[in-house]
C-alpha cells in the first residue's frame, strides 16, 4: 500500500506545476495525487504533465457530466462546454431510444446519455484509439462501438431507426487551428479538430446522410461557434430537417439541433 503524500510533497507538486503555468494548479496536483498509485508514478505524471501534456492523458481520465470518462493519448478530449449538447439531447431521449454517437471519441456524449436513459447505445469513430477507449467508457452500457468513417461505421439495420443522433464533429476551421491552445494543437488528432475551411466540412457530411439514417422525428445534436451555428442552421435546412439553435452563454456552448419530420 503506497504512503499517502505528505502537505510538503503536496506543497511542492503545486508550486511545480504553477511555475510550469499550470492555472489551476491545486486542482490539478489533487487529481495527480489521488490517481497515483505510488511516489514513482505520481513524479512521472508529474514531469509529463509540466512538459505540457494534458492533464486528462496525464491521469487517463476526465470529468464528463459527473462521469469518469477514461481518456488515452491521441484521444480526443471531451469539453465542459459539450455537456450542453447532452442536456439538450436529454430533452428529447426516451426510454428505449435508439441513440448513436457520431463521431465519438472516447464516448463521452453516449455515455453521458445513457447514464440517465436506458436506451440502445451505439458508437463510431474513424479513429482506432477512439474506438479501443469507446468500447471501455460504454461497457456498463453494453454500448455497441464500430470504427470507420461516419454512417459507413454504422450497422446497417440502424438505416432509418436512429432516434436520437448525437455529433460532435470537428469544427476548427484549417487555418485556425495553430490559434488553438498549445494542448489541443499539439497533442489531439488533427482529425478530431479540422473542420476544413470553413469548419464545417464534416458537419455538412452528417447533414446529408440524417434523413437517410434518422426514425421520423429522430433527432440531430452537434456543436458549433458563435460564428458556424446559423451557417449549419441553414444546412439542416437545405437537407430537409427543421432546425433550431440553442444556447449557453455560461458555458460558451452552441447546439445545433435538427429534426427529421417526412
Amino acid at each position: 500500500m503506497s504512503v499517502p503524500p505528505s502537505p510538503v510533497d503536496v506543497g511542492d507538486l503545486v508550486s511545480r506545476l504553477r511555475a510550469a503555468g499550470c492555472v489551476f494548479a491545486e486542482d490539478e496536483a489533487a487529481l495527480i495525487v489521488e490517481t497515483a498509485r505510488d511516489v514513482a508514478e505520481r513524479e512521472a505524471m508529474t514531469v509529463r504533465r509540466i512538459s505540457g501534456v494534458p492533464l486528462e492523458y496525464v491521469v487517463g481520465w476526465a470529468w464528463f457530466r459527473g462521469l469518469r470518462i477514461a481518456i488515452d493519448s491521441g484521444v480526443f478530449i471531451p469539453r465542459r462546454r459539450t455537456e450542453f449538447l447532452v442536456d439538450e439531447a436529454l430533452r428529447v431521449t426516451a426510454p428505449g431510444a435508439v441513440v448513436v454517437d457520431l463521431c465519438c471519441g472516447a464516448g463521452a456524449l453516449g455515455a453521458a446519455v445513457a447514464a440517465e436513459r436506458q436506451v440502445s447505445l451505439y458508437a463510431a469513430d474513424v479513429e482506432p484509439a477512439a474506438v479501443a477507449c469507446a468500447e471501455r467508457n460504454l461497457a456498463p452500457w453494453q454500448g455497441a462501438v464500430s470504427q470507420g468513417d461516419l454512417y459507413d461505421a454504422l450497422p446497417a439495420e440502424l438505416r432509418g431507426r436512429i432516434d436520437v443522433l448525437l455529433s460532435n464533429v470537428p469544427y476548427v476551421p484549417t487555418d485556425e487551428i495553430r490559434l488553438l491552445p498549445p494542448e489541443a494543437r499539439l497533442f489531439e488528432p488533427r482529425v478530431t479538430l479540422d473542420g476544413g475551411p470553413d469548419g464545417l466540412s464534416t458537419f455538412r457530411r452528417v447533414a446529408a446522410g440524417a434523413a437517410e439514417w434518422l426514425a421520423p422525428g429522430g433527432h440531430l445534436f452537434v456543436e458549433m461557434s458563435d460564428q458556424q451555428a446559423p451557417l449549419a442552421h441553414a444546412v439542416l435546412l437545405e437537407h430537409g430537417l427543421t432546425a433550431e439553435i440553442a444556447v449557453d452563454d455560461e458555458l460558451g456552448a452552441n447546439v445545433v439541433h435538427g429534426t427529421y419530420l417526412p
